[in-house]
């Protein structure tokens, strides 16, 4: 389901802005504080994710460190980065689903050796910084990631999920869906997904394999193209306008992205009965 375009956004925080960042972001599960042990790592692959290179696909190469791989135990959890002339230290939502916790023992498949992450490159700060290097090039980072990430436990009963992300919201949320959470054929899952346009959107090049695992993908774009026949405005409109909540108990939420999207979502689903316990975020 590629959709004629391109792909992308960011999940980035650093201790002193914290409150100004977006809520896809902000995490009380992350720490103000600078880690107290780092590792040193080679970036594996830097490239852009966006036609206007706004939004690059980073991989660190994490072969050197087995513990801090391990220690990557659920979707959207975040990796502290450390970066040359930078006063303060930036958390990136891992993009890369964590390992299985038991892998098949006939697995034949070698380990996963990289993080992966998307980066929005802001001029000027350490995401641009990290954006700029090659291939090889070190970076320190947390010696383990932070954050208890999506607790899906909370609504592993639910026949009916509805996940939102905007803008780079979209990078724990690749990790929670190849980690195989909507491919329990018993649940429905819906990914509303919101964007500027197309050549923003990130990861379009695997929408068909998520929608073989069982997610429904609604692209939203709030400033289209004439040709643009799908959904217009912003996912929060959107969703109020398909929105069909009979059973709230039955129905669990995950939301990633801009605050004022998770704001109003919040808001409507609480309207229709549904418990905040059962609307999740990795903060």
């Amino acid at each position: 389901m590629l959709l004629r375009s391109a792909p992308r956004r960011l999940h980035l925080l650093h201790p002193h802005h914290l409150r100004l960042l977006s809520a896809a972001a902000l995490a009380s599960a992350v720490p103000a504080q600078a880690p107290t042990e780092w590792a040193e790592a080679p970036l594996a692959s830097v490239h852009p994710a966006a036609d206007d290179a706004s939004l690059f696909h980073v991989s660190l190469d994490l072969s050197a460190h087995r513990g801090l791989l391990a220690s990557h135990a659920a979707a959207g959890q975040f990796l502290p980065f450390r970066l040359p002339a930078s006063p303060y230290p930036i958390f990136l939502a891992i993009a890369s689903p964590p390992p299985p916790p038991q892998p098949a023992p006939e697995a034949l498949a070698e380990p996963a050796s990289c993080f992966e992450f998307l980066v929005k490159r802001l001029p000027g700060t350490p995401s641009a910084r990290l954006c700029d290097l090659h291939p090889g090039d070190l970076v320190h980072v947390g010696a383990s990631v932070v954050g208890g990430g999506f607790d899906v436990a909370r609504i592993a009963d639910a026949s009916d999920v509805l996940v939102f992300a905007t803008g780079s919201g979209i990078s724990p949320i690749r990790s929670l869906i190849e980690s195989g959470f909507a491919e329990n054929k018993k649940t429905d899952v819906s990914l509303f997904y919101g964007v500027r346009n197309l050549q923003r959107m990130a990861y379009q090049e695997r929408f068909d394999d998520w929608e073989s695992r069982g997610v429904k993908i609604v692209p939203v774009l709030s400033r289209p193209d004439g040709q643009w026949t799908g959904e217009r405005g912003y996912v929060q409109n959107v969703f109020s306008r398909m929105k069909n909540i009979v059973n709230p108990s039955s129905v669990g939420a995950i939301l990633c992205g801009h605050k004022q999207m998770t704001e109003e979502i919040t808001r409507v689903l609480v309207a229709d009965g549904l418990s905040k316990d059962r609307i999740l975020t990795n903060f």
